[in-house]
């Protein structure tokens, strides 16, 4: 039997999971199995699943196009080992991963765990801009990096793991967005240990161009708010830190147009501490050029999400309620 069941939702992503499975392969260990349920794709990847049953212990599904949460909670119906770990399948696996994941977990056991992410020298600079943005101190608080964080530690699914019993007591994924922070708080509710195991990246490639990137994180700043009426008190000030910069640089810019330039200042200032930190931390002046946009994109992306959503749903009070929310993630 395999000690980690890895689990793969896929939609539409034949070439991201020919370079997930090819560095699965390549791993020092082979102490797991991969369970890919493709979710209704209209360009499927069986033949490259296929392509690698003859390095890879793979089991390939399909299900109707309902959702990535679905299509987790099939995989893990038939998956056989002790650990469930769920990659998105736009992650690329460092080859040592699933020896230190094992040796991690022997040194200090827990329920639920996760990993940061990281760029692959191999991406491309906007990906490499885009990680930066997700990733910095100065933009997220570190919450996603695996270092120094404003908030405590939330296993995220490109790069999250829990046990088989989490799995029986808790049970499946909700198909919401920001699913995966609440299956940590209904695991956190259970009484299981998580933790964070910073010596077990995954490179992860995110969205490839700017555009889609504000649209991914527009929509993480609309959830927050959803899960801020599941869960009254998981709402932190990291979490709004993105609202209060969106209003703050509207003040500074519309104040420079009608009282003076220096209230640009700041701006600049800032400018020059994102533009400073991503050139230490990728050594690319290209990568750090264009990280300084991709992390304003970040900001006001999710900034713009939260006010909306903050707007539309508590102080209207429109779109569903509390208990339609609970409804809804209990899957009523």
């Amino acid at each position: 039997m395999p000690r980690f069941s890895i689990i793969i939702p896929v939609y539409n992503r034949p070439g991201e999971i020919a370079d997930l499975l090819e560095s699965l392969a390549a791993q020092t260990v082979k102490n797991f199995e991969v369970v890919i349920t493709e979710d209704g794709s209209t360009i499927p990847c069986r033949d490259i699943c296929d392509s690698y049953a003859d390095r890879l212990d793979i089991t390939y599904l399909q299900q109707e196009n309902i959702g990535r949460s679905p299509a987790r909670n099939n995989s893990m119906e038939h998956a056989r080992g002790d650990y469930f770990v769920f990659f998105d399948s736009d992650c690329v696996i460092p080859a040592d991963y699933f020896a230190t994941l094992a040796d991690a977990l022997d040194e200090h056991p827990l329920d639920c765990f996760g990993g940061p992410d990281a760029a692959h020298e191999s991406f491309t600079d906007t990906q490499k801009a885009i990680n930066f943005a997700m990733t910095s101190f100065l933009t997220t608080g570190g919450i996603r990096g695996g270092k120094a964080s404003m908030e405590k530690f939330t296993p995220r699914t490109f790069n999250m793991g829990f046990s088989r019993r989490v799995y029986e007591k808790v049970g499946g994924f909700h198909e919401m967005f920001s699913e995966d922070i609440d299956m940590s708080k209904r695991i956190e509710a259970a009484g299981f240990t998580t933790g964070l195991i910073r010596r077990c990246p995954v490179f992860h490639k995110r969205r490839i161009n700017l555009g889609k990137f504000f649209r991914q994180v527009h929509v993480f700043g609309k959830s927050r708010i959803t899960l801020k009426l599941l869960y009254p008190g998981s709402m932190k000030l990291v979490h709004a830190l993105p609202a209060c910069f969106v209003v703050g640089l509207l003040m500074l810019v519309i104040g420079a147009i009608f009282l003076t330039p220096w209230l640009l200042a700041p701006i600049g200032v800032y400018v020059v501490a994102l533009f400073a930190t991503a050139l230490a931390s990728t050594r690319s002046l290209k990568v750090a050029l264009m990280a300084v946009p991709a992390a304003f994109i970040q900001l006001i992306g999710y900034g713009t999400g939260f006010i909306k959503a903050f707007f539309t749903k508590i102080i209207l009070g429109k779109g569903r309620n509390i208990e339609e929310e609970i409804a809804a993630r209990k899957g009523k």
